[in-house]
Parts: structure tokens; sequence; C-alpha cells
């Protein structure tokens, strides 16, 4: 199993100090990738319902900031050596796809290899129209054919592309990304047409447990959503080992000293809640219905940037070493 984190993109936990403490604090405690959420505009007034929480409200609304996310990771690329950088989900209509492949293979190759690159159709209708995109009932049709985009660029000689949303031939992209054949693509999402994509198109399938639309949080959830994976891939003709199954957990409590654990409504443990053996047994869980990676929102679970390094730490020397 191999263990990630995400990074605060708003609040009073993103400075440009703290990302950069964060960032180096992951690499040494041994998490695999760090990893920065997108938007670029929060729009005053939403109405669209965000999918990870149970009222639907957006949890950045209030603020209305939202550092951008390619520039926090190369930010993060100059302050650490050897951790991944990651986007969890970038938006892939949001920017122009020639534009972005061009990003991310900088990104790449001045970070040495060390780019994952999340993918996520977004949900936010307000957030489109502000941004003048392609209609957003189209953003999935969009983001396969972006990601397809990305791939040719990054891995052909004379890149040629004509799709609906986007067309180019006669050109020189250079330089590559270094890792080859092309960075490692997650595509996020819980959805059967999510799965359906990164069945077709993705090295990882990374589902975010929160969703109560698509309910992924238990193991017994997530394993029916590992064998559907497994059936859309071979239905496009691929092996399903060929994708990994990245999961992505907003609980994390360990409990210390014999309180008692955080309960859900049914007065059962919530996953990663309770004492390290408790939640080393539930990763050991994971791990057998085939969950390669763990992302652990500590933002989300956290008081304060201090009350995150703990949580980080906790994490990393408590419940690692029971695994």
């Amino acid at each position: 199993m191999r263990y990630s984190f995400t990074v605060p993109g708003r609040g009073p936990m993103a400075t440009p100090e703290n990302l950069g403490i964060i960032a180096r604090h992951g690499e040494a405690l041994g998490y695999d990738t760090v990893l920065a959420s997108d938007h670029i505009v929060v729009p005053n007034k939403i109405s669209s319902t965000y999918p990870y929480t149970q009222g639907g409200e957006f949890p950045g609304s209030d603020s209305g900031v939202a550092m951008e996310q390619l520039t926090v990771l190369s930010f993060l690329a100059g302050q650490t050596k050897t951790i991944k950088l990651g986007t969890s989900v970038m938006i892939a209509p949001h920017r122009n796809p020639v534009v972005t492949a061009k990003a991310l293979a900088t990104l790449d190759v001045l970070s040495g290899g060390r780019l994952v690159v999340g993918v996520g159709v977004g949900w936010m209708r307000e957030e489109f129209e502000a941004l003048d995109l392609p209609p957003f009932e189209e953003r999935g049709a969009v983001t396969d054919e972006y990601i397809q985009v990305f791939k040719e660029l990054w891995t052909s000689d004379n890149p040629t592309f004509h799709g609906k949303y986007c067309r180019f031939d006669d050109i020189t992209f250079m330089p590559k990304p270094v890792q080859k054949p092309h960075p490692p693509i997650w595509v996020g999402g819980e959805s059967r047409p999510a799965m359906r994509r990164a069945a077709r198109l993705a090295d990882a399938w990374y589902p975010i447990g929160s969703n109560p639309a698509f309910p992924m949080a238990g193991p017994e959830q997530l394993a029916a959503g590992i064998a559907r994976l497994a059936r859309y891939a071979r239905e496009a003709g691929r092996d399903p080992s060929e994708i990994e199954v990245v999961h992505r957990t907003h609980q994390f409590q360990l409990i210390k000293d014999g309180a008692p654990p955080a309960l859900s409504t049914s007065e059962e443990r919530l996953p990663f809640n309770g004492d390290a053996e408790q939640i080393a047994s539930d990763i050991r869980q994971y791990e057998g219905i085939g969950v390669g990676h763990l992302v652990v929102d500590f933002v989300r679970v956290s008081q304060d940037f201090a009350d995150m390094q703990r949580n980080m730490e906790d994490f990393a020397n408590r419940v690692w070493p029971l695994v």
C-alpha cells in the first residue's frame, strides 16, 4: 500500500511557507504523492450540488479563494526532491488541452519525472459558464477527448489530432515528459461514466469515499465498484490488473489513550477511525479488495496547520508499521 495526502488550496493553512513545510514534511515521512485541488474561479452564487458532502454544499464557497493548481504543484516541485506531485483532480475542460499538455510535460521535466495527472470532468456549472467553456452537459465527452490529446502530444513524434473540441497537425511538441510512455493518469469519479472512462483511458481509478450519490466509503461498496471497473475494463479490451485503484478518504481519526472511536449514525465504527491497530486492519482490508494506494485528506480532518502535521505523523509513525 502506498499513502498520499492533499495540501490546502485555500484558508489560513494555505500560505507559501506552510505549503512548502507540509510538502517537505510529507516527503520526509515517506508519503508517495502530494496532491493539489483545482478551481479557477468560485462564483458568488452556486446552485450546483457538490458531490462530496451530504448536503451538497461546497466547502470553498465562503471565502472564494482557490489557488491555481498547476502553479501550486510547480512551486512544490522546487521545494521537494522525491515526492510525487499530483492533480487531484484537474478539471480537464477548464483549460485548453494543448496548453495544458505543455504545462504538464514541463512540470514532469522540471520535477525529474514526478508528475501524476488526476483528471475529472467537474461538477460546478457556474464555473464552466464563467470560464466560457464548452457546454457543461458535454464535459464528459470533452474530458475523454482531452485525455486522448494529452497522450497524443506526449507520445507521438508527429502529433496529429482531429476531434470535435481540439484539432492540430504538422506541429512539434517538445519536450516530452520524462515518464514513459507518459505520466500516470488517474481518472476520478464514482459514477458509471467515470468508471468507464477510467477503464478505457486511465492508469488508475480514483474514487472518493464521501459521495452520497455513489457511496464508496465502505469496503463492501468499494469492492463492488472494483468488480464493476474490472467488467468495464474487459469490455474495453483491457486487462483489469493494468488499472490501479487509488482510494481517497475524507475520514481519519486516530483514537489515543483509550478514548472511544467515532461512530456513524448506525453506531458502527467508521473506516480509518479508531486506534492504530483498527486503522491498520482497515487498510489491510482495503488492500485485500484491490486498493493499492490510499489518499488521506488531512486538510479536512485537521483543525489547524499544527494538527495537520500531527495527523500526518501519527498516520505514518503509528499506523503504517502495523500494516
